[in-house]
């Protein structure tokens, strides 16, 4: 299933289940209990996936005429975040200059794990803030997103993927120049509207080898990013099994897995965004953002 939060002309946000195919979205109001999410059905996706599987005579409404937020617009908590997870990204962001304290092109001996404050989360279509008063240096970062359905600590490598829900697409957008000044990536990672989600939250049994997707962004119509999910350093079930080692992973917690070759920073000079440019980010099945600098 595609599932995605929406507002329409009869209010919202609700949950819908999309039809890509014929480019609609199926409300799912009548079918779920008043006021739940669709965090909600993460949580407690034992009790509500045969409810949707099986749900009829649903109203429908076409993509283009409603507007399709972030599937979590509040997540259950910070993002958890990979960094140089694709090895030509860890080789240009070395080359950059931003990865301080030197110029280590050496790939990552562990992942390198960073949060992504909920409030930095935005639509798949809304503008992005310029935050123009602290940053002068925008980049993006296309990303796939795993999103946890079965929590736990301690989970192996081999019982990974029995604790996935499903996926999402992650820009993680970022002030280079912050995370270059403070020597940390927290707040270079976490400006408002900086970590456009969706458009939709596609559920696992839909990505049957997670190694086949690509990912790939645009800028104002040029192509600069184009990566295999199966060129991660560091692969889904290693994620899970570090991150989980002694963090409890909850239902609905979100991990951005890294982001291919092809920043802004990775050019010479850097190619920052700016005001009126567009990005735009895809992932194999799972559509695609749009998403303009404000």
């Amino acid at each position: 299933m595609k599932l995605l939060t929406f507002s329409g002309e009869n209010g919202g946000p609700r949950v819908g289940l999309a039809d890509t195919e014929r480019d609609v979205v199926r409300d799912l109001t009548g079918t779920l209990p008043h006021g739940v999410t669709l965090l909600d059905v993460v949580r407690e996706w034992d009790v509500y996936e045969g409810k949707l599987a099986a749900a009829q005579g649903l109203v429908e409404y076409s993509l283009t005429a409603v507007t399709i937020h972030a599937p979590f617009p509040v997540p259950n908590r910070d993002i958890f975040c990979v960094g140089k997870n694709y090895r030509e990204h860890v080789v240009e962001f070395g080359r950059s200059g931003y990865d301080s304290p030197d110029r280590s092109e050496a790939l990552p001996e562990a992942p390198v794990v960073f949060p992504k404050m909920t409030t930095s989360v935005t639509g798949p279509y809304d503008d992005i803030e310029s935050h123009a008063a602290v940053t002068q240096e925008l980049d993006y970062e296309a990303e796939l997103g795993v999103i946890i359905g079965r929590g736990g600590r301690g989970i192996s490598r081999n019982e990974a993927f029995e604790h996935v829900w499903g996926y999402t697409i992650i820009d993680d957008f970022t002030a280079r120049d912050l995370q270059r000044k403070h020597k940390q990536w927290l707040l270079g990672k976490s400006l408002d509207t900086h970590c456009p989600m969706g458009p939709f939250a596609v559920t696992r049994d839909e990505v049957k080898n997670p190694d086949e997707l690509r990912v790939q962004s645009w800028v104002n119509g040029e192509l600069r990013q184009d990566g295999s999910v199966a060129d991660l350093i560091f692969d889904i079930p290693e994620l899970i099994e570090t991150i989980s080692a002694g963090i409890t992973l909850q239902p609905g917690d979100i991990i951005a897995t890294g982001t291919p070759v092809g920043v802004g920073i990775g050019f010479d000079p850097p190619r920052f965004m700016k005001s009126g440019d567009v990005i735009e980010v895809a992932i194999t099945g799972m559509g695609k953002q749009r998403n303009r600098i404000a």
